[in-house]
C-alpha cells in the first residue's frame, strides 16, 4: 500500500469514525503532536484517535483530505473538519496541515499544524478570539483535552 493510500484510508477512516481502521495505519512507536493536545505516544496515540472519533457518533461531521504527496518516507496532506465543538454547540471548520513519517510501511510520526487561534475563535467564540493566540490559552487547553484523554483510558 503506498503511502498515499494508507493517508487517503487513514482520513476515510476519520470521516466514518471508525478508530479501529485509523489506530491500524499507526506504527506502535507512533508519535503524534498538535497544538490541541501537545505530544502523544504509542497507545495514548491512538486513544486520542478512538476517543475523538467516538465523540462524533451521531452528530454532523465531516473530513475532506487534500493534496497529499510523498517524498521518501515522508507524506504530507491538507485536511479538514467540519464539526459542532461539544461544548459550546458552535460550528468549527479546522483547515489542518499535516506530515507523516513513515516505518516499515505504517505511520509512525503524525504532525498536524493549525491556527490555535482561528480554531478557538470558531469554537469557543470571543473568549477564543481573545485568547486562543497565547501560550496561557495553549497550555490550559493541552491540560484539559490530556485529562478528558486520562478519563477516556481509565474507562476503557
Amino acid at each position: 500500500m503506498t503511502m498515499k493510500t494508507v493517508i487517503e484510508n487513514f482520513y476515510k477512516a476519520f470521516n466514518d469514525r471508525d478508530a479501529d481502521t485509523m489506530v491500524s495505519f499507526y506504527h506502535d512507536d507512533i508519535v503524534f503532536e498538535d497544538p490541541a493536545f501537545g505530544t502523544l505516544h504509542g497507545e495514548r496515540a491512538k486513544n486520542m484517535w478512538r476517543m475523538l472519533s467516538n465523540a462524533q457518533k451521531g452528530k454532523p461531521f465531516k473530513i475532506e483530505v487534500s493534496d497529499i504527496t510523498e517524498d521518501g518516507n515522508i507524506a504530507s496532506a491538507h485536511w479538514e473538519a467540519h464539526y459542532n465543538f461539544s461544548k459550546t454547540g458552535r460550528k468549527v471548520h479546522n483547515k489542518i496541515d499535516a506530515v507523516f513519517t513513515f516505518k516499515d510501511g505504517k505511520i509512525v510520526k503524525h504532525i498536524d499544524t493549525f491556527s490555535l487561534h482561528k480554531w478557538a475563535s470558531q469554537a469557543i467564540g470571543f473568549k477564543g478570539w481573545l485568547l486562543g493566540g497565547t501560550s496561557f490559552f495553549k497550555s490550559k487547553l493541552q491540560q484539559q483535552t490530556n485529562h478528558l484523554l486520562d478519563k477516556f483510558e481509565s474507562n476503557s
